[in-house]
């Protein structure tokens, strides 16, 4: 039952951005089948403000990196800090994450999947115990499976079902069931379905 309702949840969400933060492709049909907002009597009551606008690209960015405010906010403060572009900052943050990171390698078919399998321990980074989603890749880290069998039979079904494209910045041993961060990410790897400038300017008010 709970499970259901954070489907119709989800569902809800999608509708009311306008689309599919999530990636799963069951989203994108719903989109097509119902792209209305959610509510039975749902009327546009002119533009959004520009306050309104950005508060949508803040909220499609959250969600597709499956992010409580709390945590976003606190990206975006740390990208702030750093020196360079605020916003590429914030998404190569954002992308260095563990359980994004596991999802790119195609070792879950989703975000919120990649990050149960950070949390219940099935993963290391350089030989050690890696089981905070939130931690940060850096250049040349390595990340395997557990040996477990449970464990590797489970990411090496995601990775035979996958069929994402791998982005430039990683590698992955489908074998040995071992993926490679080869580089940082750059701004141009990076493919983002919100304006990072709006949502800098929401959060610099």
């Amino acid at each position: 039952m709970a499970r259901n309702s954070s489907r119709k949840a989800k569902g809800k969400i999608v509708r009311r951005l306008g689309v599919n933060v999530y990636g799963n492709p069951k989203f994108s049909r719903l989109l097509e089948k119902r792209p209305n907002a959610p509510g039975m009597h749902v009327r546009r009551k002119g533009r959004l403000s520009d306050y309104g606008v950005q508060l949508v690209e803040k909220q499609k960015l959250r969600f597709h990196y499956g992010l409580s405010e709390h945590q976003f906010r606190s990206v975006f403060v740390k990208a702030k800090n750093m020196p360079g572009i605020t916003g590429d900052n914030m998404l190569i943050l954002l992308e260095r994450r563990l359980d994004n990171v596991v999802y790119q390698l195609g070792m879950a078919a989703t975000r919120s999947q990649a990050r149960q399998v950070a949390r219940h321990g099935h993963l290391k980074i350089n030989g050690r115990k890696a089981s905070t989603p939130s931690q940060l890749v850096s250049a040349g880290d390595k990340i395997s499976v557990k040996e477990r069998e449970s464990s590797r039979r489970m990411l090496h079904d995601a990775l035979e079902a996958n069929h994402r494209p791998l982005p430039g910045w990683l590698a992955v041993d489908e074998k040995a069931l071992e993926g490679l961060v080869t580089r940082l990410p750059e701004r141009s790897d990076i493919e983002t379905i919100a304006d990072e400038q709006l949502i800098v300017e929401f959060y610099s008010k």
